[in-house]
């Protein structure tokens, strides 16, 4: 799974810069990052509504599409999967509780 998640974030990159009209993911580099933060976050609210219903196929569905525009929005800050990775990594093993009570304010 990791390198499905590692060849879409190749092709992700590679969409950077690409001409917006032959490229869904150019369309959203090139409408700018509050566009890309409005797409992700309609897929999460489908992916809730998909959560809430019974069918694990379209949960499945609506989690693939929330999890690729999470990974354009990340490419447009500049964060690569590894950096993502890299934190859950470290928090594994704290309970979640202690974790966010130890974030910084």
């Amino acid at each position: 799974m990791a390198d499905t998640l590692t060849r879409l974030e190749a092709t992700i990159a590679s969409r950077t810069g690409a001409d917006p009209a032959s490229s869904y993911v150019a369309s959203l580099f090139a409408k700018g990052r509050g566009t890309i933060a409005r797409k992700f976050g309609e897929e999460a609210v489908e992916t809730i509504v998909a959560a809430l219903g019974e069918d694990k196929s379209a949960l499945a569905g609506e989690a693939a599409d929330t999890l690729f525009h999470l990974m354009i929005l990340l490419a447009d800050a500049g964060i690569r999967l590894a950096d993502v990775l890299t934190i859950l990594e470290q928090r594994e093993g704290t309970s979640g509780h202690d974790e966010k009570a130890n974030r910084p304010s």
